[in-house]
């Protein structure tokens, strides 16, 4: 990967992309309906509609800015499923060895981490600590919340 490049499973791009179709399709059509009607209330000067709406589609614009910025700086890592290491793409088991919670985890871009999906952003310090992680072994690192202790259980994919 080049500088500045992304790192993102084969799912993440497809959701980013499936994403900027709806918005620049379905959304933006939508916010011109959305601004026609409003404008069709009169005065645009105190029009709060109107307002509303126009600040909508700027927030629609820069989402589908971001998106493209992304999608430009995506490089889609396959997940290498012989390697017997917690790598990025994969999903695992990983437990807590302080408290003794069991979460499954996938580790994924940071574009795409989502952690109430159990998608772990690779950069993130638990991330990083856990990128390569063998089976079994005690993994300890440091977090702004204290030093911490995980364990990669099993591979589940």
């Amino acid at each position: 990967m080049r500088e500045g490049d992304e790192p993102i499973t084969a799912e993440g791009i497809e959701a980013l992309r499936a994403e900027l179709e709806e918005l620049e399709g379905p959304g933006r059509r939508e916010m011109a309906k959305r601004i026609k009607a409003a404008r069709e209330l009169g005065d645009l000067k105190e029009n709060a509609e109107y307002h509303i709406a126009k600040d909508d589609q700027a927030h629609l614009e820069t989402r589908v800015k971001r998106l493209r910025e992304r999608l430009g700086k995506a490089v889609v890592v396959e997940a290498d499923t012989t390697a017997s290491v917690f790598a990025f793409g994969r999903t695992a088991e990983v437990r807590d060895l302080e408290s003794g919670q069991t979460n499954t985890w996938t580790l994924v871009g940071a574009t795409e981490a989502d952690p109430k999906q159990g998608k772990l952003s690779s950069e993130s310090p638990v991330g990083r600590a856990l990128r390569d992680a063998p089976i079994g072994e005690d993994i300890k690192f440091e977090t702004p919340g204290g030093a911490k202790t995980y364990r990669v259980e099993r591979l589940l994919d």
